[in-house]
């Protein structure tokens, strides 16, 4: 497909997606497609928070995101401070790359990505200061926002649904996600999800019209893996937490979702395994009619009781303004 459609006319073009890294590497995030024209495209790194209110709609819109054409196994040069780094998309077209040395110092930096003979994007990289000792990680579907549609149907939605206003934000999150930033300069924030990252500029968008925190996404590819037709979002999310537990050691996280679906089990395995960096767990309890659409019964299916070899905190309430309350008496806020 790809050599008839370049021999068409069609060009390679990089799509940036928000990294991060440390002094010690950087995580470069984005993907190669193949366009007919370079604006079909549009990239969905975080262009910054300035650009809220009066942004443009996006010019690529529901299941037209899931229509495109990956350029796989493509070489691309990567610029990061000046220096050029060689590397080459998977073979669903997307770029995830470790760079270890650098010269971007603490706070938010931009990178190219130029794919061979294409045409290049910027990426967003926040890289973290080593004395940084606190950070969140969270959940997006049921935590931060809502649709009111059952959990079958999410896919499609974010596929099909033409406006991301006709979602809602969960009240309170983005005031208590910016309070507990405000706990320590330079803190970051994750946002850890099993949705597609064909829905990476409809998310961030949403993040930034909504004031939630600036942050990485970390999602997924839809389709078949090596062992079975649909990737595992439980192990998605596993995989994510122990990396970023590595990568960041000095930091304590507090992992914030909902009781909807996995994300107890998931973070109460991870409290059991990496105690020592987990500070505090908070669960938004879905009421019932969202329990229901979210699984088909009125109660959650999730207990919590994770078997951790210290007691790790675990706060539940149905918004951000009740954890909010308890994750100040926790963290010593006022």
């Amino acid at each position: 497909m790809n050599r008839v459609l370049a021999s068409r006319g069609w060009t390679p073009r990089a799509i940036g997606h928000t990294g991060y890294g440390s002094p010690d590497f950087v995580r470069i995030l984005g993907r190669l497609m193949l366009t007919r024209h370079p604006d079909d495209v549009t990239g969905t790194g975080d262009s910054g928070e300035d650009e809220v209110a009066l942004e443009p709609e996006p010019r690529v819109r529901g299941w037209r995101a899931f229509m495109t054409a990956q350029l796989m196994n493509a070489p691309v040069v990567i610029d990061v401070a000046g220096v050029e780094h060689e590397a080459y998309s998977d073979r669903s077209g997307y770029i995830d790359v470790t760079i270890d040395g650098h010269d971007l110092p603490p706070g938010w930096h931009e990178v190219t990505i130029t794919p061979v003979g294409g045409t290049p994007d910027t990426a967003t990289v926040m890289i973290v200061d080593p004395a940084v000792r606190f950070g969140l990680v969270s959940d997006i579907d049921d935590t931060i926002i809502t649709t009111s549609l059952p959990r079958p149907l999410l896919a499609a939605y974010n596929t099909f649904v033409l406006h991301e206003q006709a979602r809602h934000i969960v009240p309170g999150m983005a005031p208590m996600y910016r309070e507990l930033l405000e706990m320590q300069e330079g803190a970051p924030i994750f946002y850890l999800s099993t949705g597609a990252w064909n829905t990476a500029d409809t998310l961030n968008r949403f993040i930034r019209r909504h004031g939630y925190p600036r942050g990485p996404l970390l999602l997924t590819d839809w389709g078949p893996t090596n062992t079975g037709w649909f990737r595992s979002g439980q192990q998605h999310k596993r995989v994510n937490l122990h990396r970023l537990a590595r990568e960041f050691p000095q930091i304590h996280w507090v992992l914030i979702g909902d009781d909807g679906q996995h994300d107890p089990k998931i973070y109460g395995d991870f409290a059991r395994d990496r105690p020592d960096v987990v500070r505090a767990i908070g669960i938004r309890e879905l009421s019932t009619t969202q329990q229901v659409l979210s699984h088909g019964l009125p109660v959650s299916i999730e207990g919590f009781g994770p078997r951790v070899r210290k007691p790790v905190p675990v706060l539940r309430a149905p918004d951000g303004y009740g954890l909010l309350r308890q994750m100040r008496a926790l963290l010593g806020q006022v």
